[in-house]
């Protein structure tokens, strides 16, 4: 959220630790810090007579991280997801010739996304057969095209 100066506007405390870790373990930092815990604990092995003690540290110490990391990568995905199916929705919001019923799409069932899929397989169909490659046609269209073909072709099936 942004106010009025375009500055960020306060997150709660995880929102910002959030940020902060994913932005710091993606860096070159984070890599070679994880790099050197596993050549020091390499070099400390005959110190520690390979035991499984020293096995286990390594092996605790890691599965923790991954087991945070886990939720923390999902969070990151999840907010860089919203991010990006705004921005696409802004786009066709924005856009003359888009269809409005593609906003907000990702709360559709698997159902409806494949009947949708269905429209554009039919709209890729249409635009091969066009002579001009800059043509477009919406889902509109393409269902038009389809039921006047219903119409005209009596042995086609109607889809419920």
């Amino acid at each position: 959220m942004i106010n009025r100066t375009n500055e960020p506007v306060n997150n709660n405390f995880f929102e910002r630790f959030a940020n902060a870790a994913t932005k710091f373990t993606g860096s070159s930092a984070a890599f070679i810090a994880a790099t050197a815990i596993v050549v020091i604990w390499a070099v400390t092995g005959p110190v520690f007579h390979y035991s499984e003690t020293w096995q286990l540290v390594i092996n605790t110490g890691t599965t923790i991280i991954t087991f945070l990391m886990v939720f923390l990568i999902q969070k990151a995905q999840n907010k860089d997801g919203k991010a990006i199916q705004l921005k696409l929705n802004e786009l066709i919001a924005a856009q003359q010739g888009a269809s409005n019923r593609m906003v907000d799409i990702e709360d559709l069932s698997e159902k409806e996304l494949d009947q949708l899929h269905h429209f554009y397989v039919t709209i890729a169909a249409l635009a091969k057969k066009e002579a001009d490659i800059r043509c477009s046609h919406s889902i509109d269209v393409a269902k038009e095209l389809n039921e006047e073909k219903l119409k005209l072709n009596k042995h086609f099936k109607k889809e419920k």
